[in-house]
């Protein structure tokens, strides 16, 4: 193809990706208030951690006459707003296949077989990666929100604004999906060979440490909780990514020594022991032909 024909190709698939997003974030706007199933509506998903507080830290007022499970919206536009952004989140979600198949088939046609089974495995565990990670963030939203809340003490009454609160749970829900594919950035290095296993095993100190200040630096919330679920979850899977490198790393080592000769580990200086003199070779009657020649 000629650069041209690649720049209609990329209009094409990005039109149809785009298609997708749009028609996605109608369904999500759609499903805010469609019940599918009992309490299976969007606006009560993401309603739910509010929920789970205690009825007097949900907006209750001295005298307990405000016990419902709702959200302040401030001005005219805001329930609109929210609507849109939460609808587009979940649309694009629920699309990822069809729009994330329009940039791979962009990009599969310029790459090898073996790289197109690497990119299909990539892309299949990063996505089931996100959706775990998400799911924790959704299932570890109440408790910081209890833990938020309760550091007035019983002395503050609690209002959450709508935006204030779908932002925070969508923030939430990314950088958990995000944090998630930790593992795999460090198995895809450590298969490249950038990360090895001896080098993984000495920083596995300061890299605990430095995925407890990320995840303290990335949780929008201020709660301990949070934090700390963020944290001991990057650490299990760094941990399980460290033992997927050192069976790649043993198995690589295996497969070097079976091998003839190896000589990845002479320095720069040293000369490798070849044998340089030409052997004895068998006269031949086949006639000498322009490639015996060169």
């Amino acid at each position: 193809m000629s650069l041209r024909e690649h720049l209609y190709d990329l209009r094409h698939r990005l039109s149809l990706a785009l298609l997708f997003l749009v028609v996605g974030a109608i369904f999500g706007y759609i499903w805010w208030d469609w019940h599918i199933v009992p309490h299976g509506s969007l606006g009560d998903i993401m309603l739910k951690p509010y929920c789970a507080l205690p009825a007097e830290a949900r907006g209750g007022t001295a005298s307990g006459a405000i016990q419902s499970c709702t959200l302040l919206q401030t001005t005219p536009f805001e329930g609109f707003m929210v609507r849109m952004k939460v609808g587009f989140g979940a649309g694009a979600v629920l699309t990822s296949p069809l729009w994330l198949y329009q940039v791979w088939a962009f990009i599969a046609p310029g790459l090898y077989n073996k790289e197109r089974k690497f990119a299909r495995r990539f892309v299949m565990y990063a996505s089931l990666l996100f959706l775990i990670g998400a799911l924790l963030a959704y299932y570890v939203v109440p408790q910081g929100l209890q833990v938020l809340v309760g550091f007035g003490g019983g002395y503050f009454t609690t209002f959450f604004k709508a935006d204030d609160y779908f932002s925070f749970v969508l923030v939430m829900l990314l950088i958990f999906g995000v944090s998630f594919e930790l593992p795999l950035v460090i198995i895809m290095l450590n298969q490249i060979g950038v990360l090895t296993y001896e080098k993984l095993k000495r920083f596995r100190r300061g890299i605990y440490f430095g995925l407890f200040v990320f995840a303290a630096i990335a949780t929008p919330g201020t709660d301990p909780f949070s934090m700390v679920a963020l944290a001991i979850a990057m650490c299990l899977l760094f941990e399980i990514s460290v033992q997927v490198a050192r069976v790649h790393d043993r198995r690589k080592a295996a497969r070097v020594s079976e091998s003839e000769e190896d000589y990845s580990q002479l320095s720069d200086d040293e000369t490798s022991p070849l044998d340089y003199q030409p052997g004895a070779e068998k006269p031949s009657d086949k006639p000498a032909s322009y490639d015996d020649v060169t």
